[in-house]
């Protein structure tokens, strides 16, 4: 491998950090690499740098590209440029976290122009919002608007020379995308080049990925907003201690486990000392090497080639082979510091409290929630607790055995928190599902949400109608004519059951005292447990003798118990409009003795 030296600055504004975003489909992937691909001249090294899971696109670059545009702006340029997180989507820009919120500073969320919003949209603009991150929309494939051609260089160009029908679809589609975000999210936005406040509106680019129309545009919708309105966020002392996240821990062939890092502030250099919050600890461990693609080697191809370099500056993105990384997670802050106790202390309180902010052990009762990284598992936490949703614990990595323990502690108390919510992470070896354990999984955060909600819903119509199975219910019976089979020890009389479930065990009633219970139940010699409405059927009444306290024609009621009448009245709409109207004959009855009475 080469060794190449990367001098140190001191002072210095850093490149933003731009995510993209958006619905499965709609050309996240595209509209990148298209961005990247524009800024490639045919191979011609410099002009962009490709970093670990990053980008760079200097300024130079976005000033070719965008030319007389970025002249309209008439601001002078600080920003060396922009730095593209490669890995496109929710999840990586939930991982992706640093102290107070996203590690993004803005954000590109990418709507197909004729679809519309859909619910991968919606998420991330929720995630957005709740992160407070600024962003553009690139309303992608524009080329797909029926009657579309290109026309000439320039988009505003291109637009205004399209066939009348056509520039009015492409204005009902970007209308629709400005209802849209302010029907759901209250959130202003225009077209580009319409905007009068960008503090107010959000910026739409209509955009093709596939012919890369618009990606000037957008590039200097972004570059503007970076340097207006980030400027200050972006100033950073480049000769400090480096500070960054970790984006993805892997196995490399002869490296062993490494790290893929976005370091956002200050120097790193090899040999350097680095604090990692973890998940029961922070890791203390040394630089052992730092890694870029080679130039002109497309980062996520398997064969590119990697140097070796002395140091970094941020903002970058770089591998890391370090021993003892067995325990990183992605996600996770990490801090460079001096090599002696006193340093490497303060390091180790830095970094675990930002790690405590999101790991919760309440130790009451509550759902679990695990997630593969700490950003996401905080996108989980803030989502669940908006809904205040009682939370147990929230920690990283897969389903314990711990976890279902502490999971199933709930059941006697609430049924509906014995659940385990995990974000992109699955079932560790050897751990057995519970049915007293909901396990919910998946890779988008608010359906985890719908998901949880639809499955309360469902338990508590399941708990309610056991919990109906366990009382008294309304029930009318007739003594048939003629069907008197014994008189008694027990009684056997025959009965037309005229509304409601009858049960083995139901007390039974004519004037407000109880006179007997269903001892048996039978039909055509065969034993029943109960039987429902429109039934004839055979019953057996211990304690009571026919022509004596009861006899044919007789009506008889179940005898409700007040405490039992109570909570039917709380589960009505389980019952039949048939039993409701019993209730209402039996609370007659019952209220001849005592007028308050089941109220």
């Amino acid at each position: 491998m080469t060794k190449e030296k990367s001098p140190r600055k001191e002072k210095s504004t850093r490149s933003p950090i731009v995510s993209v975003l958006g619905h499965v489909d709609h050309g996240k992937s595209s509209i990148l690499d298209a961005i990247r691909e524009t800024n490639i001249v045919a191979k011609e090294a410099g002009a962009i740098t490709q970093a670990i899971g990053a980008s760079i696109i200097p300024l130079k670059v976005i000033q070719d590209k965008c030319g007389k545009l970025l002249d309209k702006l008439k601001m002078k340029f600080s920003i060396p440029g922009l730095l593209f997180i490669d890995t496109p989507g929710h999840a990586a820009f939930t991982s992706l976290r640093k102290r107070g919120g996203a590690l993004a500073d803005i954000a590109v969320l990418v709507v197909d122009i004729n679809e519309g919003f859909k619910p991968q949209t919606k998420e991330a603009v929720e995630i957005l919002k709740n992160t407070k991150t600024p962003f553009v929309i690139a309303a992608n494939k524009l080329d797909l608007v029926p009657g579309y051609t290109n026309k000439k260089p320039g988009l505003l160009v291109d637009l205004e020379e399209q066939h009348e029908s056509t520039k009015q679809m492409i204005d009902e589609r970007i209308y629709k995308i400005i209802g849209q975000l302010y029907d759901r999210f209250k959130m202003g936005a225009e077209r580009f080049d319409r905007v009068e406040d960008y503090t107010k509106q959000i910026a739409i680019v209509p955009c093709s990925a596939k012919t890369k129309l618009g990606l000037a545009e957008l590039l200097m919708v972004l570059t503007g907003l970076a340097q207006k309105y980030l400027e200050q966020n972006l100033k950073i002392d480049v000769s400090g201690p480096a500070k960054g996240t970790i984006l993805e821990v892997k196995e490399v062939e002869g490296l062993g486990k490494t790290m893929d890092v976005i370091i956002y502030n200050g120097t790193l250099n090899t040999n350097d000392t680095i604090v990692i919050g973890g998940v029961h600890k922070p890791i203390v461990t040394k630089v052992r090497a730092l890694f870029q693609p080679a130039p002109l080697h497309e980062m996520r191809d398997k064969k590119s080639s990697f140097v070796c370099i002395d140091t970094v500056v941020a903002a970058i993105g770089v591998r890391i082979s370090a021993p003892h990384l067995e325990e990183a997670v992605a996600g996770m802050p990490l801090v460079s510091c001096e090599d002696d106790e006193k340093s490497i202390d303060k390091a180790k309180q830095k970094v675990q409290s930002e790690v405590e902010e999101v790991l919760l052990d309440t130790g009451k009762h509550g759902i679990i929630i695990k997630a593969d990284s700490l950003g996401s598992l905080e996108a989980v936490l803030k989502l669940f607790g908006e809904k205040n949703i009682k939370i147990r614990k929230a920690s990283l990595g897969a389903i314990t055995k711990k976890d279902m323990t502490d999971a199933e502690s709930n059941y006697e108390e609430d049924p509906l928190l014995s659940v385990i919510i995990g974000f992109n992470v699955e079932l560790g070896k050897n751990v057995e599902t519970s049915k007293r354990v909901k396990i919910i999984t998946g890779d988008i955060i608010y359906k985890l949400l719908d998901d949880y909600l639809l499955w309360t819903q469902e338990k508590k119509k399941a708990l309610e109608a056991e919990q109906i199975e366990q009382l008294v219910r309304p029930c009318k019976l007739e003594i048939l004519q003629n069907c008197i089979f014994r008189q008694s020890n027990p009684a056997i009389v025959g009965v037309h059951v005229l509304a409601g479930i009858l049960k083995v065990g139901t007390p039974l009633m004519k004037t407000g005292k109880k006179l007997t219970e269903v001892k048996s139940i039978q039909s055509e010699k065969e034993n029943l447990r109960r039987v429902e409405q429109g039934k004839q059927i055979a019953i057996g009444l211990p304690g009571v003798m026919c022509g004596r306290q009861i006899h044919e024609k007789d009506i008889l009621y179940s005898a409700i118990p007040e405490q039992d009448f109570k909570k039917l009245k709380k589960l009505k709409k389980y019952l039949t409009p048939d039993e409701i109207q019993v209730m209402k004959e039996i609370a007659e009855i019952m209220r001849k003795d005592n007028v308050v009475w089941g109220v």
